[in-house]
């Protein structure tokens, strides 16, 4: 039986399915359950068999094949765990076939290079592209708190921008220049990954000291309560290219943060992130910086080595 035909058994659908999903790892599964969810005819598809039970049995169409997937509607979400992925599934000679014509939305996380591409090789295929990322957990999708972006055509985004809506939240096109999404997913990533290191080492540290994680995280939190403020405070200054050390210079910074490595190695507890940090901020020390804010080291970590 062909797809178009189980699309027809199932609850009178039309033949050509709202979105079809490409990937149902955690993060596909979400995304297609939100489509159910929303009422829209929905076709799934993974490399793995087997993980589209739970959604075929809230009403999906479970595609046979990955070109028979794309063949069913005109909107493909995709989301896998990378670039290689994507590439191991859309570049085969027949799905690249039974794309050409349609829309790729893809969710897949990876590098602006690797969008860069993936958008010239869709474009010479006659597949109609948008780059995208999803910046918030499984949990968020199709509710206000999950948070979406999209770079690519603007005219590509509103015509689809319906049926993307249903994922819930906040969606945001962020430029006709396709590498935009992943570009904000790399540097929002890098926040959260070396702030979650610095919070996983101050764990360590304090419970060298016989202080629980559960006593230090009220007051870690309070930290936390005041970086929108910073952050905004130091985009501004970076973007205007002054670096006001007024109130804590960089010297003073370095002494504190020796404080933490000296007291971390006494306790046998690896100080490489904050020895990482240390550095860079000797380093501006050593340009003749020591007067200005800690944030002058985004113009040292910008500078091409060896150049």
């Amino acid at each position: 039986m062909s797809l178009q035909s189980k699309q027809s058994e199932q609850g009178g659908q039309q033949e050509q399915s709202a979105v079809t999903i490409i990937g149902l790892g955690p993060m596909g599964r979400a995304l297609a359950g939100a489509f159910l969810d929303a009422g829209l005819r929905t076709t799934v598809w993974n490399r793995t068999p087997g993980r589209d039970r739970e959604l075929v049995g809230r009403g999906a169409v479970s595609a046979p094949s990955a070109e028979e997937a794309v063949a069913a509607s005109g909107l493909i979400v995709v989301c896998v765990v990378n670039y290689d992925a994507v590439d191991a599934v859309l570049r085969r000679d027949a799905v690249a076939g039974a794309l050409k014509g349609r829309t790729v939305v893809n969710l897949t996380a990876d590098t602006p290079g690797r969008a860069r591409d993936a958008a010239a090789w869709a474009d010479g295929h006659g597949v109609r592209y948008l780059d995208g990322a999803i910046m918030t957990p499984t949990v968020t999708i199709g509710t206000p708190d999950a948070v979406l972006l999209y770079s690519g055509l603007e005219q590509l985004y509103r015509e689809h921008r319906p049926v993307l809506d249903t994922l819930g939240g906040t969606h945001t096109h962020l430029g006709e220049k396709v590498c935009r999404a992943a570009a904000y997913d790399i540097a929002l990533l890098d926040i959260f990954w070396t702030a979650m290191s610095g919070y996983h080492h101050a764990l360590a540290v304090a419970r060298a000291e016989g202080i629980t994680a559960r006593e230090l995280a009220p007051f870690a939190a309070g930290i936390g309560t005041i970086l929108p403020a910073i952050f905004e405070e130091v985009a501004e200054e970076v973007d205007e290219g002054t670096f006001s050390g007024e109130g804590n210079p960089l010297t003073s910074a370095a002494s504190t943060m020796a404080h933490v490595v000296h007291h971390s190695e006494a306790h046998g507890v690896d100080a490489g992130i904050m020895r990482a940090a240390e550095g860079l901020a000797r380093q501006a020390i050593g340009l003749g910086h020591g007067a200005d804010g800690l944030h002058r080291v985004v113009e040292l970590l910008g500078r091409k080595r060896g150049g």
